[in-house]
């Protein structure tokens, strides 16, 4: 037996309601003189909270709205409507239909919305069938009754156990995606379930499940607050505020440089475990969120890791990603290319670790490859950004960061940088190009630091102790 994807339609594959719009064109081709009461303070509701009992009766009643007209009475306004829906659709939804469709699996529209009304907008998305609540037809004119379930619930449920049957679908292999507690029924029927931008009932029920929550304008995997509608990244970003680290002054130049919509690659230097506050700093100022680059470690620690990966993070296998190993070492670089073609950022720190010892204060900085791959994959914009200061708000021997510092504290500059100019003919010119356009970001005694004492050197490994074989590299002070 084949395996299917069934989507639900309003704030799943749409991130709002489709009956303003479907309302709307109705108006416009003269098939309904008024929408129906309280539409517009019901429709609000829903796009809020989610589905209601309210939102249902609504959607109960069109059928009423139907009866006497001729079925193709509602062609031009569906068709108008469908064209405008398609543009509503998430970028991360249609991706994951193209997804389902290279897996060999069909793609079902399963909604409540009329048949009649809602088929136009499914063959515009590509979508292979539909199950919706189909009104009744005789003489060529609506009844105002339904010619079988309305497909709501458990009404959605029978109608997709049918349709499956029909299709030779095995539901236990199948996936269903749906953001409201009504469609629980079809979702505990299915073998991979989907919470899509779910509402409170729905987001307790999948966490309480362990299902994947989705939202199709982010990347999978990053978290939502359900009803806000704010990423977890975002929530963060209120947090973010400079006073609440008074033990470090920050300075971001160059915003002007990261675009305001539309993917791109964001690639830096690394200094310190302070990074990543300096860089949640910038992003806020920059009023944009972004997906990073991490190594496996980070993702594997048992409460950690779930955090960073609901921030965006995409884990990395540092074993699994140098020059010679293609096939699954591209996974991540794949997850980025597609956080990319969604138009969202991505952030990578080529370095890969913060270096060590001598490496720490060499003239050139040397990054590993994937960087520049993932641009020759997805021909984004390539901004670089410096980290400076760091270092000395959290160096590398020490387990937390010096908060004492109030009086006197370090200053944190993160500088963006024009785009860069890669070829994307050779993996290591375009790294090394990648490399120098950072290290032009640095101030010259970054850049061309002196020699370090041995206790600056020692604050550069992760115990504090420089190994004797690195111990000449340091001068007396």
């Amino acid at each position: 037996m084949r395996a299917a994807a069934f989507f639900d339609l309003d704030r799943t594959l749409l991130r709002r309601a489709s009956g303003p719009a479907l309302s709307a064109a109705m108006r416009e081709t003269g098939v309904v003189k008024s929408g129906l009461p309280f539409e517009r303070a019901i429709f609000g509701y829903f796009d809020l909270f989610g589905e209601s009992l309210g939102s249902i009766a609504l959607a109960r009643q069109a059928s009423l709205v139907a009866r006497g007209r001729a079925v193709d009475a509602f062609d031009e306004a569906a068709a108008i409507a469908g064209e405008r829906l398609s543009e509503l659709v998430e970028p991360f939804a249609r991706m994951l239909i193209e997804e389902h469709h290279r897996a060999g699996r069909e793609v079902v529209l399963a909604t409540t919305t009329p048949e009649h009304l809602i088929r136009p907008f499914a063959e515009r998305m590509g979508i292979d069938h539909v199950v919706a609540t189909r009104y009744r037809a005789k003489g060529g004119r609506f009844t105002g009754t339904l010619d079988g379930p309305f497909v709501w619930s458990t009404g959605k449920l029978s109608a997709v156990r049918a349709w499956a049957q029909d299709h030779d679908v095995d539901l236990s292999e199948s996936y269903a995606y749906s953001d409201s507690i009504y469609d629980l029924p079809l979702l505990m029927a299915v073998g991979n379930p989907g919470a899509v931008n779910p509402d409170p009932r729905l987001f307790a029920a999948a966490m309480a499940k362990r299902w994947p929550i989705l939202s199709f304008d982010t990347s999978p995997g990053v978290l939502k607050v359900p009803v806000l509608g704010l990423e977890v990244q975002q929530i963060a970003f209120l947090l973010a505020r400079p006073e609440l680290f008074p033990y470090a002054r920050f300075e971001v130049n160059g915003l002007e440089h990261v675009p305001q919509e539309g993917g791109a690659i964001l690639v830096g230097n690394h200094r310190s475990y302070f990074d990543f506050p300096a860089m949640v700093v910038a992003m806020r100022r920059s009023g944009r969120t972004g997906r990073f680059l991490g190594k496996k470690e980070i993702f594997d620690v048992p409460i950690m890791g779930p955090v960073m990966k609901a921030l965006g993070g995409i884990r990395v296998d540092r074993q699994g990603t140098d020059d010679t190993t293609k096939g699954d070492a591209l996974d991540p670089l794949m997850l980025a290319a597609n956080a990319i073609a969604g138009g969202e950022l991505v952030g990578i720190l080529p370095e890969g670790t913060i270096p060590r010892g001598p490496a720490f204060f060499a003239h050139e900085l040397r990054g590993k490859p994937g960087a520049a791959r993932l641009a020759r994959m997805t021909k984004a914009p390539v901004i670089p950004f410096a980290f400076t200061g760091t270092e000395q708000v959290w160096p590398r021997s020490s387990r937390v960061p010096h908060m004492l510092s109030v009086l006197n504290p370090p200053t944190v500059t993160v500088t963006f940088g024009p785009p860069i100019e890669l070829k994307y003919r050779s993996e290591a010119r375009d790294t090394e190009r990648i490399m120098t356009a950072i290290a032009d970001l640095l101030p010259d005694d970054v850049r061309y630091p002196q020699r370090p004492t041995l206790d600056e050197l020692a604050k550069t490994y992760p115990d504090g102790v420089v190994p004797e074989e690195d111990r000449s590299f340091a001068i007396d002070g």
